[in-house]
């Protein structure tokens, strides 16, 4: 894309094509495993108000800094400096390559409803590996951006999930079957306990709600990505709502807790016939090919940035003839690949690889909101490394009733994802500190190079706090206490 063409409605369609991807169409059983409707219903609740301040960070950080034109990781870095930078782009990059496998094993497990052989977990293996050095290709050729591509594939999968509302909402939905247990009551579970199992699923399913920061650059204005990204937000979560409140007036929880993971597919399925779960199953392979392709293509740009930036060696961010940031692409597709032979050799899931995903994310979503707050208050981020740079804390003038709005967010924010971080199960956070140890040896070799200072002191103490995750992780894994299940 050129740069400043990108209009505010090819940002939407970003957004939703990103946050559209495989969650929904897994959504009725993900939440009924770990939530009643009720519980459900307040889940939402909190989801919906803990994601839009969330994207009001973006929204407003976009507009207080219209200089920062790398997405979340430019305002984390300004805000925070290069270490913490360098993690939320690691945790996003790796956050993106995670996914990707996540993405590939939904849509050969749909396949594989219709083709038996996609059954066995070998073959699945293969065939994401192959998809995965396709699209690899495919990109290195020039594809650099798709939004026409992203437009499209939108359409495509929105289709299908509205006529899913539709068709459930008038011929399948019922009021008692809702209602039946609607708190949980014989689940075993707390109400809190329900609630805390919901929050990632939530998460993941608005996961691209960045998607106009990350493109900021490239927009026409700096107010279309504002308005975008709340657009876009209040498209995504009508839709989520939807889905998840109206699976449950077809089937019990129990019946929608034992679902494949299509099961949006197996939902309709319950009210029309096989033809609309086979509707649902084109919708979902059409949707999880899109947002693979865009996510693979974005996979390579924290590598870029941080390269261009000094975080990484420089050689990192090459572009080819065509255009297409190779080594950066080459690099995340191999880290894709050694992602499909862990997760198959330990037999993971779709359930298992969404978690760690989403804990890898919130690492840029906390402290873009945390860079929020430290504007709110002193006027500037914790320090002033890059002065003169674009990295430094240079803006418009905020007047101070706007001001105490932006601290509102910016709190709210926080207190969202530490909220998050408090209800991911532990194992994902210790996989989530080991995950991050592997970009410490190319950061400290790039510092060592550029004769620049590792770590100042707040740095470090964030250093030793990953460093006992992972160390955590690496005990719990050896003597068994820990797995991917």
């Amino acid at each position: 894309m050129k740069t400043h063409t990108v209009t505010m409605w090819t940002l939407v369609s970003l957004i939703i094509g990103s946050c559209i991807g495989s969650g929904i169409f897994a959504l009725p059983q993900n939440i009924a495993s770990v939530a009643s409707p009720g519980a459900m219903l307040v889940g939402w609740a909190i989801a919906g108000v803990g994601m839009l301040s969330i994207a009001f960070v973006f929204q407003i950080l976009a507009r207080r800094k219209p200089h920062l034109d790398s997405g979340v990781y430019s305002y984390v870095r300004a805000g925070l400096g290069d270490f913490i930078g360098f993690t939320s782009g690691w945790g996003y990059w790796l956050g993106s390559v995670i996914a990707q496998v996540g993405y590939a094993t939904l849509f050969f497990s749909t396949i594989g409803h219709y083709v038996p052989v996609l059954k066995n977990n070998a073959v699945l293996a293969v065939a994401t590996s192959v998809l995965t050095w396709v699209i690899f290709f495919i990109l290195s050729r020039g594809v650099k951006q798709a939004a026409l591509m992203n437009v499209v594939t939108t359409v495509a999968k929105t289709v299908p999930i509205l006529c899913f509302i539709v068709l459930v909402a008038f011929l399948g939905f019922s009021w008692d079957t809702f209602t039946l247990d609607f708190w949980g009551e014989n689940s075993g579970a707390s109400f809190s306990e329900q609630l805390q199992g919901i929050m990632l699923f939530t998460v993941w399913v608005f996961i691209g709600i960045e998607g106009a920061s990350v493109y900021s650059k490239q927009a026409r204005t700096r107010n279309d990505v504002g308005r975008a990204t709340v657009i876009g937000f209040l498209s995504v979560l009508g839709l989520l709502m939807a889905v998840s409140t109206l699976s449950y007036g077809v089937l019990t929880r129990e019946e929608l807790a034992a679902l494949p993971e299509n099961s949006m597919g197996a939902v309709l399925e319950a009210v029309v016939g096989p033809w609309g779960g086979m509707l649902i199953s084109v919708g979902l392979c059409l949707s999880v090919l899109g947002a693979y392709v865009s996510w693979q293509m974005l996979c390579a740009e924290p590598i870029v940035m941080m390269a261009n930036d000094g975080l990484l060696p420089t050689k990192l961010g090459h572009a080819n003839a065509a255009g297409a940031p190779v080594i950066a692409q080459l690099i995340s597709t191999a880290v894709i690949q050694v992602f499909v032979i862990i997760f198959f050799v330990s037999e993971a899931s779709y359930t298992s690889m969404v978690q760690l995903a989403t804990i890898m994310y919130l690492l840029p979503y906390i402290f873009s909101a945390v860079y929020l707050v430290l504007l709110a208050v002193r006027g500037k981020g914790l320090t002033h490394p890059h002065a003169g740079t674009r990295f430094d804390d240079s803006g418009p003038a905020v007047s101070p009733a706007d001001n105490r709005k932006h601290l509102g967010v910016g709190v709210l924010g926080v207190v969202y994802s530490l909220w998050l971080i408090y209800a991911a199960d532990p194992v994902y956070v210790l996989f989530g500190a080991l995950a991050v140890v592997p970009g410490l040896v190319p950061y400290v070799l790039t510092r060592l190079a550029r004769r620049e200072k590792l770590f100042n002191g707040f740095e470090w103490g964030v250093v030793t706090i990953v460093l006992l995750g992972a160390v955590g992780a690496l005990a719990g894994l050896a003597n068994g206490a820990l797995a991917l299940g």
